[in-house]
């Protein structure tokens, strides 16, 4: 019996039908690999606090630009004879005014969904330039270090001192109260959070392999920044963000609330708790229905923040 070479038997094999799985490259990737982007969905889909928190937030967002469309009455329009009518759920409510009406007359429903207009665009606007101030300077600093960065932690500091509320207080009273006020105000107040997250994140990557290879290769400091860096600690600024905005909606309400804030006729949730103090004992609905939508959208905020942190957090990525 006559046998064959080593080379020739493993040459014979090699010609023999293979089963399927045999022929499967061992290094290849697993056909179930997603992208980041996939599996942050699938966990944020798992998360209860992302659910309920997009879902209310999704709604009161829908409602609030759909609101020419779906408001029973012009938010504005004044009928004395109707005011203070209860809403449906009440003895002498009707389904002209679902949630019933103010002191002037005017629809409560309407006046809530303009409402949500203004509080939105007042959470997103101040949170948005909160966020371009904080990210530049805490970026700044945790990047370059040295001088800048003991300047930076000195303003932040110097901020921190300052107590938010006194000092919105303060210049909605000097200059006056309105809608642009508000949001500037406001925008220049809460940018701390941004600094502080945005230095403390750059610090962890900056001398990383990565940004020593940009380095190396010729790149700007700027575009370093703009393309290494920011994308890197984006998702730390996404949750600062979404705390920031409900915090600014609550400093809106309080500020409007004490009449320094947005300014009558508009619809502001804070001004219409205000115009309802009056009757909160007789009429406790006028002080309710806008104070129970300030509590759902800051909730919803809080939860989507919350959620998007731990789907974004470092033991989460697996």
């Amino acid at each position: 019996m006559t046998t064959l070479p080593h080379d020739s038997a493993a040459l014979v094999a090699s010609n023999l039908p293979q089963p399927p799985e045999a022929l499967a490259d061992p290094v290849a990737a697993p056909a179930s690999v997603r992208s980041p982007g996939a599996l942050a969905l699938r966990r944020g889909l798992r998360h209860g606090g992302c659910l309920i928190g997009g879902g209310l937030l999704a709604l009161i967002v829908v409602a609030s630009l759909a609101a020419p469309l779906i408001a029973p009455h012009d938010p504005y329009a004044q009928d004395v004879s109707r005011r203070l009518i209860p809403p449906i759920w009440q003895a002498k409510g009707n389904w002209d005014h679902i949630l019933g009406t103010d002191k002037l007359g005017r629809d409560y429903l309407s006046r809530l969904l303009y409402g949500g207009q203004i509080s939105l665009l007042i959470g997103l606007s101040a949170a948005l330039i909160s966020g371009v101030i904080g990210t530049f300077l805490g970026v700044c600093a945790g990047y370059f270090g040295g001088r800048i960065d003991s300047l930076v932690s000195y303003v932040v500091t110097t901020r921190l001192a300052l107590p938010v509320v006194l000092v919105a207080l303060a210049m909605a009273s000097l200059v006056g109260g309105s809608l642009k006020v508000v949001v500037l105000v406001l925008g220049f107040l809460l940018w701390d959070r941004f600094a502080v997250v945005a230095r403390a994140a750059t610090q962890q990557i900056r001398g990383q392999d990565f940004i020593s290879a940009a380095r190396a290769s010729g790149l700007t400091d700027l575009r370093i920044v703009l393309q290494e860096i920011l994308p890197n600690i984006a998702n730390a600024l996404i949750v600062v963000a979404t705390l920031e905005m409900a915090h600014a909606i609550l400093l809106e309400a309080a500020l409007s609330f004490l009449g320094l804030g947005v300014q009558p006729p508009l619809p502001s949730w804070g001004l219409m708790i205000a115009e309802g103090k009056q009757y909160m004992f007789f009429q406790p609905w006028v002080i309710t229905i806008p104070g129970v939508a300030l509590l759902v959208l800051v909730l919803a905020i809080n939860l989507l923040g919350d959620g998007l942190r731990d789907v974004t957090a470092p033991e989460a990525r697996t």
